[in-house]
């Protein structure tokens, strides 16, 4: 697979990730508690994806470093939201395990990307 290509399936599987956030982040209920971790995690889940998109087309390798930073932190954001929704119990899905999953194998990525810059 060329840099290319492999960008081109990263790019997409950040969207996919966005859109499972956004839609476990509609389902949260509605309590001050919630609002709170909804607007957290629909904000860095959206991110990391956000960010790598720029990062393909920076303007110059520092830029590209930077951005594949903020998706780094973006990923570790977003697993730390969900560790805490469902520590709280707020949800009662499987799908949060398989998020933080994503979210996890994101990082990794992001952090193998950024340690060969």
């Amino acid at each position: 697979m060329t840099n290319k290509e492999f960008a081109q399936v990263l790019e997409k599987r950040t969207i996919v990730f966005a859109t499972e956030i956004l839609k476990l982040s509609g389902s949260l209920p509605n309590t001050p508690e919630s609002l709170v971790l909804r607007n957290q995690i629909s904000k860095s889940g959206t991110s990391i994806g956000a960010n790598y998109r720029e990062a393909n087309r920076s303007r110059s390798p520092k830029d590209f470093k930077n951005k594949i930073k903020i998706s780094l932190a973006e990923a570790s954001e977003t697993d730390y939201w969900l560790e805490i929704i469902e520590e709280m119990e707020m949800l009662k899905t499987a799908n949060i395990s398989k998020l933080r999953i994503e979210a996890k194998e994101l990082l990794a990525i992001f952090t193998s990307i950024a340690n060969k810059l």
